[in-house]
């Protein structure tokens, strides 16, 4: 594949050709009710929003709702921000060397991510709860997939290795939070942010742009998340001889079905568990926080300064994020 401009690199009044990540596609009107294409365009390197002014609806339906297009047009700035305009845009089927510049990964080290996340799992107390970690540890099938997959199609971590990301952050939040409060139990706590989330590994496909599988649009990752566990301490009475105390794989199970918190936003059941209570804030603290900063000083910054100080609004915390850090340039 021959060099080609990532999104970062951009600035406005460019020509572009060449082969994105599509998203988030819809066919608005305009105010002379003609129909136009408003989309996300992605690589690797970040995202940005892009309009098509005329697209009807034979070329709408002809694009993929999760996939891969070639576009030729320009870039422009608008209220602060790179947006690009389509001229042409077919769907694109890219090739393997292709797809390195096409899907965005963790720039964290995934072999250290996992090294914490390992040594976390081995440091419970309770015996059984080590052997119930150990489990996961030995299935081979379900480490890889846990260290590539990402933690969402969109909003935060929504890169190749992401679940991780998230997953061994909230287990470092875990481990430090806990010991404020006595009585909580950390193994649970612990376990409870490395589970929360396993679903994800059946939940979404990222061989190539990130989707839904079939079980995720009808299963989804919370319920996923309980077959998982449930099937791992089946797997731990018969293979191990090694059953959890009463009621402990009922609080793990709670805690995957609670920890979106409200039903609204998806939570099966609201958390009613010290433990479930606590996962849940975990959770949404760094998930919330991530998107705040990726919004707002995102790692692969624009190559231009198109000034403002607010990002667009972000639907998923209801406002739009004031960018500056006003103590950045005084230390």
């Amino acid at each position: 594949m021959q060099t080609r401009m990532l999104i970062a690199d951009m600035t406005p009044s460019q020509r572009i050709d060449g082969l994105f990540a599509i998203a988030n596609s819809q066919l608005g009107r305009t105010r002379q009710d003609k129909p136009y294409l408003r989309c996300l365009i992605s690589d690797r390197s970040g995202e940005a929003p892009a309009r098509m002014w005329s697209c009807d609806e034979a070329l709408f339906a002809s694009l993929p709702t999760d996939g891969f297009v070639r576009i030729e047009g320009e870039t422009q700035a608008y209220q602060g921000q790179l947006q690009i305009i389509i001229h042409t845009i077919e769907p694109s089927e890219p090739s393997v060397e292709e797809m390195k510049d096409l899907l965005p990964v963790t720039e964290r080290d995934i072999e250290e991510m996992w090294t914490e996340t390992v040594r976390l799992l081995e440091s419970f107390e309770h015996p059984a709860m080590r052997a119930l970690g150990e489990l996961f540890l030995e299935d081979a099938y379900f480490v890889e997939a846990f260290k590539r997959a990402p933690a969402a199609k969109a909003l935060h971590h929504s890169h190749l290795g992401g679940l991780l990301e998230h997953t061994v952050t909230l287990m470092q939040i875990a481990d430090r939070i806990c010991p404020l409060y006595p009585k909580i139990n950390r193994d649970l706590v612990v376990m409870g942010c490395f589970l929360q989330d396993i679903g994800k590994t059946r939940e979404l496909r990222y061989d190539r742009a990130f989707s839904y599988t079939d079980q995720g649009e009808l299963i989804g990752h919370i319920v996923e998340g309980t077959h998982m566990l449930r099937a791992k301490t089946e797997q731990l009475m018969r293979e191990k001889g090694v059953r959890l105390p009463p009621g402990a794989a009922m609080i793990l199970e709670h805690i995957i079905l609670s920890h979106h918190g409200l039903p609204e936003h998806g939570a099966a059941k609201v958390p009613m568990s010290p433990e479930a209570v606590l996962v849940s804030h975990i959770d949404a603290l760094d998930a919330k926080t991530v998107i705040a900063l990726d919004a707002a000083r995102p790692t692969n910054a624009p190559a231009a300064d198109l000034g403002g100080n607010f990002t667009d609004r972000q639907w998923a915390l209801g406002v739009k994020l004031y960018k500056p850090d006003p103590l950045a340039e005084t230390r």
